[in-house]
């Protein structure tokens, strides 16, 4: 079973410096970079993330969170690459320690790749999502307002609506922008739907939110 000493192993090489501070100031100087690009890190990471594919939930849940203490952003990168190739050997019972994830180290980048892994985890269901709206921090309550991208006819409109309208007041721009961007995928699968709740209920959203829930309509 491949440990984090591979995946060590396996991006040292590709580090690039000169690469570094310009990823580092992408990310407002928040993180630590190798310098690898995209392309080359998941290059990396694919025939591990195969090797893991009879991995348990606890190995892989344990491989994150031993990635997400590393210094670099890439072992951040990494983990998520390993969950998102691995997301069907997950279930519900691992949602608390990917939850806890999603607030450390937390920025955009890696709170929208958990929020996508949860998606797929919850296939349809909406587990803890409510609970995730209440929370004090912005970056779970954007999980819950993200969880359903790219579910299409599946997605619960209802509570896509719902979970808008409770955010209306938010000023937080991660907060504003996930509203939006949230209806603005539902809206390529129901257009109509999501422009009588912008003409309706949805007229309470912050201007960013219907900017952004509006753009291809």
């Amino acid at each position: 079973m491949p440990t984090t000493q591979d995946i060590i192993a396996a991006l040292t090489p590709l580090a690039d410096a000169a690469r570094a501070p310009a990823m580092r100031a992408y990310m407002r100087d928040q993180f630590d970079f190798l310098g690898i690009a995209t392309p080359e890190r998941r290059a990396a990471i694919k025939p591990i993330a195969r090797e893991l594919r009879h991995a348990t939930p606890a190995e892989l849940i344990a491989l994150a969170q031993e990635l997400w203490a590393l210094p670099e952003r890439e072992y951040q990168y990494a983990a998520l690459d390993i969950l998102a190739a691995n997301w069907k050997q997950l279930s519900t019972g691992e949602l608390p320690e990917l939850m806890a994830l999603v607030q450390q180290k937390s920025w955009w980048d890696s709170v929208d790749g958990l929020a996508a892994i949860i998606g797929d985890i919850l296939r349809g269901e909406h587990d803890g999502m409510d609970e995730a709206l209440a929370h004090n921090d912005f970056w779970v309550r954007r999980i819950a307002l993200l969880h359903q991208l790219g579910w299409r006819e599946r997605t619960d409109q209802e509570r896509l609506f719902r979970y808008a309208r409770a955010c209306a007041h938010e000023r937080e721009f991660f907060i504003q922008k996930a509203v939006g961007w949230a209806l603005r995928d539902y809206a390529r699968h129901a257009p109509d739907a999501v422009r009588a709740f912008l003409a309706g209920p949805g007229t309470s959203l912050a201007a960013l939110s219907r900017r952004e829930a509006a753009k291809h309509l």
